[in-house]
């Protein structure tokens, strides 16, 4: 009987709302991923252009730099409302947005990578005859994978709570639940909401750990006991390899 009034005791805790809007539930949440993810792999796939342009040199990194830093410090409202013109009131107006505001961390996060891998790895793969495609692709960016990997988990635990900003033009995903429902004083669906996201952003961020650890083992390397006296006959390329990227930032 408690939980059949809960509803209308307007509680914060409300199981029979979760059942009831378990739809409406379900349908923001994972319109709220989609938004998400699409904005962090477009934000992923414009950061590296940038941030290999930033490392040509000092006279493109700081406008590269100083550009991203300056979007993010643009009010979401202002943000969304400088885009309008161009996406009208559509989820691209959202993932523009989220997108350039992704870009401060992933740009440079990407460019740390870059920059930490060791000038004397880089020699070893021009005289093997990398040519720089083939060294960025195979030596430089999964040496800078530890960085990348960081800046894409931070990039996305703040894009999952600036997508609810969303909500501005509809395209909020939970952030549609909240807005409504602060306004109107509902309890029950503001903390389901908010607690949805939070949920969100905290196994995202788990996923991409998980990730992180899966492609890049040497980070666990230090963790290990110290090697038996029989691992003293590895050979000398082993040992070379294994050391190579525990020079990474």
């Amino acid at each position: 009987m408690a939980a059949q009034n809960c509803l209308v005791a307007n509680d914060w805790i409300c199981w029979d709302y979760v059942t009831s809007r378990s739809q409406e539930l379900t349908d923001a949440t994972l319109e709220h991923i989609w938004i998400t993810g699409v904005s962090v792999l477009i934000g992923i796939a414009v950061s590296v252009p940038l941030a290999l342009l930033a490392r040509r040199g000092r006279h493109w990194a700081a406008p590269v730099l100083g550009l991203t830093t300056l979007l993010y410090t643009i009010p979401s409202l202002a943000m969304f409302s400088l885009l309008l013109p161009v996406f009208g009131l559509s989820a691209a107006l959202v993932v523009t947005g989220l997108v350039l505001y992704s870009l401060t961390i992933l740009v440079r996060n990407v460019l740390a990578g870059l920059e930490a891998v060791p000038e004397d790895v880089r020699e070893a793969a021009r005289g093997m005859g990398y040519g720089p495609g083939r060294l960025l692709w195979q030596v430089e960016l999964p040496l800078a994978l530890p960085a990348l990997l960081a800046g894409v988990r931070i990039a996305t635990v703040s894009t999952v709570a600036l997508t609810t900003v969303g909500s501005i033009v509809g395209k909020g995903g939970l952030g549609n639940l909240i807005a409504p429902a602060v306004n109107s004083s509902f309890k029950a669906q503001v903390l389901t909401a908010s607690v949805l996201c939070v949920l969100l952003a905290l196994v995202a961020d788990l996923l991409l750990l998980g990730v992180q650890r899966l492609l890049t083992p040497w980070t666990r390397a230090g963790a290990r006991p110290a090697a038996s006296p029989s691992s003293s006959q590895a050979s000398p390329s082993s040992a070379a390899s294994a050391s190579a990227p525990a020079k990474e930032v």
